[in-house]
């Protein structure tokens, strides 16, 4: 398992709000498998400011799917909203690609399967599946790029992980 540190409310938007592509301007390197969404301190005013963001805020809030289309975004999403835990690891998906547009690749960021809505142009896509929220935070210290939790940070992310779920460290 890796763990990467994201700026609300991108984290959230990855865990529980359908962001199913991270936008780096560097390669995040080779890894496949499980990564662990690590909620930083920081806040991003674009990221707070992102149509799909709030949409997903919105959706979330009336019950509905993160992805629903037919969601109006919210007005404003605050960064005291307990829901942007920061600090802490919030959730894990599966990292199974990535790769950066070049000319003739993608024309059209907003068609599936690489890009959809949440990719950015002249960025590095990583492709991100089956979020799993934790039921708790965990707080962690964050750190930049893909990294390895110590063993204890990667014991209490298992634990709180569905029944027989296996992370490889």
């Amino acid at each position: 398992m890796r763990v990467l540190t994201v700026r609300q409310p991108w984290a959230w938007a990855i865990v529980h709000g359908g962001k199913d592509v991270e936008n780096r301007v560097r390669s995040l390197g080779p890894y496949r498998g499980p990564v662990a969404i690590h909620a930083g301190l920081g806040w991003s005013e674009f990221g707070a400011e992102d149509w799909e963001v709030r949409r997903a805020v919105r959706s979330q809030e009336a019950g509905w799917r993160a992805d629903d289309g037919e969601v109006w975004a919210a007005d404003t999403i605050e960064p005291a909203d307990p829901m942007f835990v920061r600090g802490a690891v919030i959730g894990v998906v599966n990292r199974w690609a990535e790769h950066r547009p070049r000319p003739g690749c993608c024309p059209n960021l907003g068609v599936r399967p690489f890009g959809g809505p949440w990719a950015m142009a002249d960025h590095w896509h990583s492709n991100l599946s089956d979020p799993r929220p934790l039921p708790r935070p965990i707080p962690a210290t964050g750190r930049l790029g893909l990294w390895r939790p110590d063993d204890a940070l990667l014991a209490a992310i298992t634990e709180q992980l569905r029944p027989g779920e296996q992370v490889a460290s």
